[in-house]
């Protein structure tokens, strides 16, 4: 009710201990486009929305390279995500070059959540408005982390993030136990699955979503229109064909038809409660 008299300075504190400005960068996390992240023993997966403003304009990039080893997926104000990435791969080249050796996700990360951790300190700063899926390999395996504008960081075996993200972690938190032993071509399954959670209706093509990976022996890169649309058609057909091993539940238990309705038909997304 009395929000304004404490939201004009991000160190000025609420009676409730709330710091509402970072509230805000959090909520445009939530507003933008959604970026879905998945890992394996092997690989990791980001994926996400592509979104024009009009028909007249293309979309904005939400998947950076940042070393051959690591890759961002961002949801939220473009710009705080192009400044951050840009900082991420001068660190990786700084790191490269002094110790002639691939710098650790998780030292890369905390210096991330550093860096947006100040914003929340300094009142003549603002707390950077995206949230970050990193992805990447170094020694230990795999890793996804997640970066909150408020300075936090954790790691997940799968997280989404961005617009009606929660349908697509609902998916995830369904698979998430298989993901550790699944190959290459299963990840990618399940992010494309996961990321038209999201559409909820509308019909996922390869113009709009982008999907990378990287994994043992393969540098972090993102995959060709062609090929996306190629994995999109060959999951839809094995979407269609799945109810019909099991003809009678889904008949007789409509609610639980999401989980292999997911990649169906696009009326099974559009009354998904977000």
């Amino acid at each position: 009710m009395f929000r304004n008299q404490y939201d004009t300075d991000v160190t000025t504190w609420s009676p409730a201990g709330r710091l509402f400005q970072v509230e805000y960068a959090m909520e445009a996390v939530k507003q933008g486009s959604a970026a879905i992240g998945l890992r394996s023993k092997t690989h990791v997966i980001l994926a996400s929305v592509n979104k024009a403003n009009s028909e007249l304009s293309s979309h904005q990039k939400k998947i950076f390279k940042v070393d051959d080893h690591i890759g961002v997926a961002i949801a939220g104000l473009t710009a705080d995500g192009r400044v951050l990435s840009r900082y991420m791969r001068t660190e990786c080249i700084n790191y490269s070059y002094s110790y002639e050796s691939p710098l650790p996700v998780g030292r890369l990360v905390v210096q991330l959540a550093d860096k947006a951790q100040v914003c929340t300190q300094r009142s003549w700063k603002r707390p950077y408005g995206v949230g970050l899926l990193v992805g990447g390999l170094d020694e230990s395996g795999a890793h996804l982390y997640y970066n909150c504008p408020s300075g936090n960081y954790f790691e997940y075996q799968a997280f989404a993030i961005g617009s009606r993200s929660q349908a697509a972690k609902t998916y995830l938190e369904r698979k998430f136990e298989t993901f550790m032993e699944s190959s290459r071509e299963s990840l990618l399954k399940d992010a494309l699955f996961a990321l038209r959670e999201t559409l909820q209706g509308e019909k996922l093509t390869s113009s709009n979503c982008t999907v990378a990976v990287v994994g043992v022996g393969e540098a972090f890169h993102t995959l060709d229109k062609e090929t996306i649309q190629a994995l999109i058609n060959e999951f839809e057909i094995a979407g269609e064909d799945a109810p019909a091993e099991v003809p009678e539940e889904a008949a007789s238990d409509e609610p639980a038809a999401p989980e292999e309705g997911a990649a169906t038909a696009d009326e099974g997304a559009a009354p998904m409660d977000i």
